[in-house]
């Protein structure tokens, strides 16, 4: 198993509800996992336990077996916001994670070419800083700086949230690609229905700091976004999952 919770508890000082009432979730090697919810569900808190950036009050969280106390480069994180070093060039982003590996000059060299290609950028954008990109091309980059790390685990935290609906398509066609190339285990946060049902292997619904419903995805892989509602099962999972969040916003 890559990644479980147990009883999983994390009340912040000030608040009188806990953040996370008792989760107990399994998310198995290589698949993809979605976290769907409202804002305020704890969706993002449960995410960033399993990086190991929040310490749960109580219960455990582990990777394969071993507790999660702290981050780790095996758990990849991408945030809603890319966190680029606008600073720096987009190969000097990417060599940043890189560099943690030990690598020499040379091979970070050739492994920039390797990653911008595989997330579909082209080799002339190392050069650019991330001001200069979109906001599509930025989250691409982000996801390469992830990846340079070499994570078994993906997290990822509403990362095309800001993105036009155009742009957000493409780039869940990418990450569905890097997947099933690479067959990294991700557990992706999302507030939007049609992502979640085209992503997740299965649906993890968060209400009030709960799991309120686990869903095993009835819908076939591939599932272009072009013909999404006409796969068989489509419309089922759909009203349950607009039924389970319309609960939680009552």
């Amino acid at each position: 198993m890559a990644i479980q919770t147990h009883d999983l508890v994390v009340q912040f000082p000030g608040q009188r509800e806990p953040a996370l009432k008792n989760i107990s979730l399994t998310v198995p090697d290589g698949s993809f996992a979605v976290l769907v919810g409202a804002s305020g569900s704890g969706k993002s808190t449960l995410l960033h336990c399993l990086a190991g950036l929040i310490t749960p009050t109580s219960g455990t969280v582990t990777d394969n077996g071993a507790p999660v106390t702290e981050p780790q480069p095996r758990r990849g994180v991408a945030f809603q916001r890319d966190v680029l070093f606008p600073w720096m060039t987009v190969a000097d982003n990417i060599d940043f994670a890189l560099a943690a590996r030990n690598l020499a000059k040379g091979q970070r060299q050739e492994q920039i070419s390797i990653l911008l290609d595989l997330v579909g950028l082209r080799e002339d954008v190392a050069r650019q800083r991330p001001t200069e990109l979109s906001g599509g091309m930025r989250q691409r980059v982000s996801i390469a700086r992830v990846l340079a790390g070499e994570p078994s685990v993906m997290l990822m935290d509403e990362p095309f949230a800001a993105l036009d609906a155009l742009t957000r398509l493409r780039m869940q066609d990418l990450l569905i690609d890097l997947w099933t190339r690479l067959n990294r285990t991700i557990v992706f946060v999302t507030h939007d229905i049609d992502e979640a049902i085209r992503l997740g292997d299965t649906v993890s619904v968060l209400r009030d700091g709960r799991i309120a419903d686990h869903i095993v995805n009835p819908l076939s892989r591939p599932r272009p976004a072009d013909a999404l509602a006409d796969q068989p099962g489509y419309s089922e999972i759909r009203k349950t999952l607009h039924h389970q969040l319309e609960d939680a916003r009552t």
